[in-house]
């Protein structure tokens, strides 16, 4: 059995409602008759009557309804697509790899872009979910956030997630340390970075593990081992993001043959474009920054130094409160980013005009505006409360 895996079932066979409905009539009519002819009271009738409806209605509804969660895909999801990966939008972001996950009210794929999700807690890493063959069948194994990476398939989602393990960075003293390698960081504004190309490099774009055609390859005992410690679900900002792509029409298989146009869950952007800086030019040439139009827009927020005012449990306590509002604020920026996203898709398949499309963003820039305002003056208000040294007497 595959490790954590958690599964679905699809009944590919749908039931026929003109057949029931004809059927359902038949039975009504012989059974009214029936107790028409033996004398029975019209109360009889009307409970027999109620009982046969109750009992083909329960055969018309999905097994789904019933809470059967259990999805088996005869067929492997696509190739995965190339696509290019967005700047990272500040410290303490990870690049959570694109997939094909399965909608079965349609019977169809559907791809859900990769994007960067700030951690649930320090030192957490991204485990990818991967579709594993087993008992007859293609199931979802489910991602997962973690101390440690572990097996995803062998998949080759790239950016880092090669196969086994994740070389796309790390996390040293409470922030994150980005491979450039592996990832898009504009060095400008994140100085976290090193550079360490991945010698072992798998090429392959298949998307599942096992059966016809699939990665063969199987978790270690160490992986293993990772699959029982302390996990966390995905956090809200996937949750919602699969939601808008289950909903959008272009990103199933059978709409884009395997390519979807939207590959990431935001437009990569070159690093001179979210600035504005001409080629050539340095930082300090330009007057004025790029208006911050989205929450990606904005400067990554700076955790401030270390204090040391002399009071060790009062520094420590400051600390601990500066590093849960960063990561709050985090959060709601990227929650932002999700739900500006996706008004962005719903504008794209409406196929909205200039003047439509010029007020979403000037709403867009105000929301980015307010939200920044208010973190500002969270960091102020608490700020104002920072431990200060004592003087020393003379």
């Amino acid at each position: 059995m595959s490790i954590n895996e958690q599964t679905w079932h699809v009944d590919q066979k749908s039931l026929d409602h003109d057949d029931n409905t004809s059927c359902l009539s038949s039975q009504l009519g012989l059974v009214l008759h029936r107790r028409v002819i033996e004398g029975r009271s019209v109360k009889g009738i009307f409970m027999r009557t109620i009982r046969i409806i109750f009992a083909f209605l329960a055969l018309a509804i999905p097994v789904t309804l019933f809470g059967q969660i259990r999805i088996s895909i005869s067929i492997g999801p696509p190739a995965l697509p190339e696509y290019a990966q967005p700047i990272c939008p500040g410290d303490g972001y990870l690049w959570t790899p694109g997939y094909w996950a399965y909608d079965d009210s349609v019977s169809d794929y559907y791809w859900v872009g990769g994007e960067w999700v700030m951690a649930p807690e320090e030192g957490f890493l991204w485990t990818p979910g991967y579709w594993g063959w087993g008992d007859g069948g293609y199931r979802f194994n489910e991602g997962y956030w973690g101390p440690e990476v572990g097996f995803y398939g062998g998949i080759n989602y790239g950016n880092g997630y090669s196969g086994n393990g994740y070389e796309g960075g790390r996390w040293d003293s409470g922030h994150f340390f980005y491979n450039r390698s592996e990832n898009n960081v504009d060095v400008s504004r994140n100085r976290n970075v090193y550079d360490a190309p991945i010698s072992n490099r798998n090429d392959s774009r298949v998307s599942f593990n096992g059966g016809s055609g699939g990665i063969e390859v199987r978790a270690t005992s160490q992986q293993e081992a990772i699959s029982r410690q302390r996990h966390v679900a995905p956090v809200g900002a996937q949750t919602q993001h699969a939601q808008t792509a289950r909903a959008n029409p272009e990103l199933r298989a059978a709409s884009n043959h395997g390519k979807p146009a939207i590959a990431t869950a935001t437009r990569p952007e070159a690093v001179n474009e979210r600035q504005g800086i001409q080629p050539g030019a340095k930082p300090s040439d330009n007057a004025q920054p790029r208006t911050a139009y989205h929450p990606n827009d904005l400067a990554p927020i700076a955790r401030p130094e270390p204090i040391n005012s002399g009071n060790a449990k009062a520094d420590q306590k400051y600390q601990k409160q500066q590093g849960a509002l960063i990561n709050k604020q985090n959060q709601e920026r990227q929650s932002l980013q999700v739900k500006q996203d996706s008004e962005h898709q719903r504008m794209s398949q409406q196929k909205a005009n200039d003047s439509r499309t010029q007020q979403v963003e000037q709403k867009h820039q105000q929301q980015t505006q307010q939200m920044s305002n208010k973190h500002e003056a969270q960091q102020q208000s608490l700020q104002a409360h920072q431990p200060q040294a004592k003087e020393q007497k003379k």
